[in-house]
């Protein structure tokens, strides 16, 4: 079931019972979904998400319940934080998880797991592919957020991704330079390794445009291997993943280099 239930509180009363009433749906359910981030409420003027079922509400107070059984029944692969710097850390997500959450709930996003792992505010500050895995960098202050947000938005942090494309392709830093949804987009490639019918290819980018990695190679006859949008879906996740970070750190004023572990990068031979 997906469905949107909207309401206005009328009498003091907890969000669980006032959602029981509207929606019909057992307590433990609701309970279930407002902790995965799907009721939302007003306060102050500002649309948050409402995770306590016993929260009092008063009258006039209007809450919403985003609710998706197949959403919420979702289990997210763990991400795994690689290096913490207290005011900002970087981790490796997987295959499937989201960068952010969406209305419908936030429990299979990167920034509630690493909420939840660390216990301190989490920004987001770039974003990666659900489908695609790899090296994200998570801020944990206001202040840390704005400045690491400038070397992003400066494309001043270098960063290197690996694909498993379809078909042979040799390259040697292979320029890529062909616009996104009309913005300059230039991409990198240079070939490491070849099997069968596949190639591991590395990228990096200069932009940071919408499936940028994932239109150049599509657009150049080697779609990455698993990719639904623009080649072919297939038993694999989408073999993209950001594998290397390097930029030079705002806050404490030093360099800062990391390679996701070789285990979780993708294998020079093709996948059985």
């Amino acid at each position: 079931m997906r469905k949107t239930f909207e309401l206005t509180v009328t009498e003091p009363q907890t969000a669980a019972e006032a959602l029981a009433e509207r929606t019909g749906l057992p307590k433990g359910r609701i309970k279930d979904a407002m902790t995965k981030g799907a009721c939302w409420w007003t306060y102050k003027g500002k649309q948050l998400r409402l995770r306590r079922a016993t929260k009092a509400l008063q009258p006039g107070t209007r809450i919403a319940l985003y609710y998706d059984d197949k959403v919420l029944a979702l289990k997210p692969l763990p991400a795994e934080c690689l290096l913490d710097n207290k005011r900002y850390s970087i981790w490796y997500k997987p295959h499937g998880m989201l960068a952010q959450g969406s209305q419908w709930g936030d429990h299979c996003s990167l920034l509630r797991w690493a909420e939840q792992k660390t216990g301190r505010d989490c920004f987001l500050l770039h974003r990666l592919d659900a489908d695609a895995a790899g090296l994200m960098v998570i801020a944990h202050d206001p202040k840390a957020a704005g400045e690491l947000s400038r070397l992003f938005q400066g494309r001043t942090i270098h960063k290197v991704y690996q694909a498993r494309i379809s078909g042979q392709l040799v390259a040697d830093d292979r320029l890529i330079d062909a616009p996104v949804e009309g913005k300059a987009a230039v991409s990198r490639v240079t070939t490491l390794h070849q099997a069968d019918d596949q190639t591991l290819v590395s990228v990096t980018i200069e932009t940071g445009r919408k499936h940028q990695i994932r239109r150049h190679l599509a657009g150049i006859g080697h779609p990455i291997v698993g990719d639904r949008l623009y080649g072919q879906a297939g038993p694999q996740p989408l073999q993209l993943l950001a594998v290397e970070l390097e930029f030079q750190c705002p806050l404490r004023n030093r360099p800062v280099h990391i390679t996701l572990p070789e285990h979780l990068q993708l294998t020079p031979q093709t996948d059985p």
